[in-house]
């Protein structure tokens, strides 16, 4: 399952000649270094899906078309494009767009200058071509509030750009059937032979499961609470039976660690193109083609009892046996191992800050096979998590850091062929603030995975990412904005190595200091 393009502003960055002291009322546009996604040179058609103001809670609903010059499918390629602009003061807002209650974007909004900016976002969304092949009814929300302090109207415009599939630009494989997740109770179509569950996990929302990750357990004194510390897992079940584990994204959005300055121009990694957590189900396959109905709900585990902040939108991804009505076969292993975790809390004295350490581990184990129309099938998912933070903090909370890596491999065999992922994200942050007002920021970000394809127990392809944020920023708190006296610095460097560069290697490099771009550098 290829995972959605990452997001990539438009806009040109070139390099200033030198940045200013400190932030004014503009700057640059946001912009990722991430690659914008690759087009095919073929025939292409463009809609607009949606066009809204957004001021407040109130969604925007139309109507989807498929174009009438593409057809309805298969495409070589669809994607998704949100151009967003915004001025005034705002804060950062979450956002999402569906498509016949199938979720397409989950997204975040930069914090706009006085002056105003632009940015935009991109997303391959070709594996929704079964939703995108019929009309359909369409929402989208980016909950805002506009008052006298809060001037920023979020004006957005989402486009779809079909190409069509020709003899050197094949459609891909997709799903046949794309079914939202909006209850737990679903039925699949009986001859299902793969499935795939994508789940959109945020923790947001402005309390403390936004910064899910600095929790404490009730006894330490800090201001964001939870019973079991910051250990965090998505979880999905079938019919009440665990079948998927996985690691969220410690997600950073562009008002986060006290600290816009830091994200002003550069985003934090994912912010504004969410990627869903992707669950292999098929060992669910022979349970669920039974044609009843069934029970898939997703969960996080960790989250204190009764606390809102975390949102789990989920889709099913099918693809159907066309040599057969009915696909029987059995779960055949269920192996999990008993979830690992402790928090420790040491005191503050008067040489050394308070400190809790956490480390939590997870593993799971399913397998099924399936007798389809071209022989019987077995399919084994195997996924462990794992996770290791160190939190230091005085009292007040003056000073706050966190050092934290979480890791999430998952290895799954069907017949011959075995893909391994192993997903590595880090953070290393600390904001202080001194006895003048003066708040300072530093963090970095990791996000890295690298995928291997065997066949025959032979290596056949192989995938690496690797994205790096750096940032340092500072400015006084509690005063008007023109005396913040904000500086800030950062640096993106994001490299991926493989197909889906379409050219086997992209590096790219992009600085920026007082909101200006001071390096735009591309390798490759």
């Amino acid at each position: 399952m290829a995972a959605a393009g990452p997001a990539q502003a438009h806009t040109a960055a070139a390099p200033a000649d030198a940045p200013p002291a400190e932030f004014g009322t503009d700057w640059h546009d946001p912009l990722t270094a991430a690659p914008p996604v690759e087009r095919p040179a073929t025939r292409s058609c463009e809609l607009t899906l949606a066009e809204a103001q957004f001021r407040d809670f109130t969604p925007y609903t139309g109507t989807y078309t498929p174009p009438a010059d593409c057809g309805t499918g298969p495409w070589a390629k669809v994607i998704l494009r949100l151009d967003g602009k915004v001025k005034g003061r705002q804060f950062d807002r979450l956002g999402h767009l569906s498509v016949g209650g199938v979720e397409i974007l989950r997204t975040s909004t930069p914090e706009p200058s006085p002056d105003g900016i632009a940015w935009s976002v991109e997303k391959d969304v070709t594996r929704y071509r079964d939703t995108l092949s019929r009309p359909q009814p369409v929402e989208m929300l980016i909950g805002n509030v506009v008052n006298d302090v809060y001037t920023g109207v979020i004006d957005v415009k989402a486009t779809l750009t079909f190409y069509a599939a020709e003899r050197h630009s094949a459609a891909p494989d997709t799903p046949d059937r794309v079914i939202p997740l909006t209850t737990p109770a679903v039925t699949t179509p009986r001859n299902t032979e793969r499935l795939l569950a994508e789940v959109y996990a945020t923790g947001s929302g402005g309390g403390c499961e936004e910064f899910w990750y600095l929790t404490v357990p009730d006894a330490a004194p800090y201001s964001c609470k939870a019973a079991g510390g910051p250990h965090r897992e998505v979880r999905i079940a079938v019919d009440g039976q665990l079948a998927g584990i996985a690691a969220p994204f410690p997600t950073v959005w562009t008002g986060g660690w006290s600290n816009p300055f830091l994200w002003y121009v550069t985003p934090a990694p994912r912010a504004f193109d969410v990627q869903p957590v992707v669950y292999d189900l098929t060992p669910y396959a022979a349970l669920l083609n039974d044609g009843r109905e069934h029970r898939i709900e997703v969960s996080v585990a960790g989250v204190p009892a009764g606390q809102s902040g975390w949102s789990t939108p989920a889709n099913l991804l099918l693809w159907q046996d066309g040599g057969r009505a009915v696909v029987t076969g059995a779960l055949t292993r269920h192996e999990e191992s008993a979830p690992a975790g402790s928090s420790r809390w040491t005191p503050a004295t008067p040489t050394a800050r308070h400190r809790l350490d956490t480390e939590a581990a997870h593993r799971l184990t399913v397998a099924g096979r399936l007798d389809t129309s071209h022989g019987r099938v077995t399919t084994t998912v195997t996924r462990s998590v794992h996770h290791t933070s160190a939190h230091t903090w005085t009292d007040g909370e003056n000073q706050d850091a966190l050092t934290g890596t979480w890791t999430d491999e998952d290895s799954v065999t069907r017949g011959n062929s075995t893909t391994r992922t192993v997903r590595t994200y880090t953070m290393d942050g600390e904001t202080t603030l001194d006895a003048g007002d003066r708040l300072r920021t530093v963090i970095s970000l990791g996000d890295r995975a690298e995928t291997t394809t065997l066949r025959g127990g032979r290596t056949v392809d192989r995938t690496r990412l690797d994205d790096r944020y750096t940032g340092d920023a500072s400015y006084t708190a509690n005063v008007p904005r023109d005396q913040r006296h904000a500086v800030g610095t950062s640096t993106e460097h994001y490299q991926l190595y493989g197909a889906p560069t379409g050219r086997g290697c992209y590096d790219r490099t992009v600085s920026t200091a007082q909101g200006t771009v001071t390096v735009d550098r591309r390798r490759c």
